[in-house]
């Protein structure tokens, strides 16, 4: 399959590693010292087993790569404006977009721009960094993929998208209820980059405190309140598992956005905590938690750089 990723950070760099490692021919759209790393040297993909190095076409102009047969978007929401359009040479009339943003309605800003028929919303589970230049570290057990049709047909192109990853090594699942899958996730990540963020140490840090755990708490219940009063069908011990795998997953667990705000970078603010409350006032669900965190951080989403 002819692959390109939008955005090969630590992200999109370990999926469209594995997608190359696997058979395919995958470009990466990246920038900068990355950019010309992997131009020189390959891109390098280090897992807590083993590491390779795989040769990609490595690129910043992608009208140089053409349509492609699946475009995975895997730029941070705020880059959104400038990335979106930037990745029309790449979408032709067979081309599937598959979004995997964070956040619960990034696709649909994708579909406005590259057409409501080519995306597909999905979600990345994975604790990935980048050590430097042309080098993606991935972390942990917890590599996967999901996907769906937003009206929840099981079509072929998802079914082809998941054996292409499946046969790269990458777990994915094509979800019959995507939206409940993207709620999912966000209501994790939200929470993590949320809290986190706020009270500037990682999780590993804040759990064993009685009062910081409370907190962490308190906001995946209010975003499980919301999502539920939003009609999502979220699994009713969702709350439970998802504490469950905090507590077993403390050692790797590190938001991208907490990562940001001390780095003093962009953070993905709006599409996270900010989602939350946006969700709440439409619902009627109060947000009180999100609102703190949204408010303590909100003259920083921008950066300090």
């Amino acid at each position: 399959m002819r692959i390109a990723v939008m955005g090969a950070g630590s992200t999109g760099g370990y999926f469209g590693g594995m997608l190359a490692r696997g058979g395919n021919e995958v470009s990466l759209i990246a920038r900068g010292p990355h950019l010309e790393a992997i131009r020189e040297n390959g891109l390098k993909v280090v897992r807590d087993d083993a590491h390779f190095v795989v040769e990609c076409l490595a690129t910043d102009d992608p009208t140089s790569v053409g349509a492609v047969d699946l475009a995975l978007i895997c730029v941070k929401t705020y880059q959104s404006e400038v990335a979106l359009p930037f990745m029309r040479p790449l979408v032709g009339d067979d081309t599937t977009v598959l979004c995997l943003q964070n956040g619960i309605d990034s696709y649909l800003s994708a579909s406005e721009i590259l057409g409501h028929s080519s995306v597909l919303p999905g979600a990345a589970f994975i604790e990935a960094s980048m050590l430097g230049p042309g080098v993606i570290k991935q972390t942990g057990s917890l590599v996967r993929i999901i996907l769906g049709e937003p009206d929840g047909h099981e079509s072929d192109r998802c079914l082809e998208i998941q054996d292409t990853f499946a046969s790269a090594g990458i777990p994915t699942e094509v979800l019959h209820d995507i939206t409940a899958g993207l709620w999912g996730k966000f209501l994790f990540i939200a929470t993590m980059a949320g809290v986190t963020s706020l009270a500037r140490a990682t999780l590993a840090e804040l759990l064993p405190q009685r009062h910081w755990r409370k907190v962490v708490l308190d906001c995946l219940t209010e975003i499980d309140a919301v999502g539920r009063a939003s009609g999502v069908a979220l699994p009713p011990d969702m709350l439970s598992n998802t504490m469950s795998y905090i507590d077993e997953h403390l050692a790797d667990l590190q938001a991208s956005m907490h990562t940001d705000l001390m780095a003093g970078r962009p953070m993905e603010l709006e599409a996270l905590n900010g989602a939350v409350i946006r969700a709440g006032l439409r619902c009627g669900v109060a947000t009180p938690v999100n609102n703190v965190i949204y408010a303590t951080l909100h003259d920083l989403q921008q950066g300090t750089n």
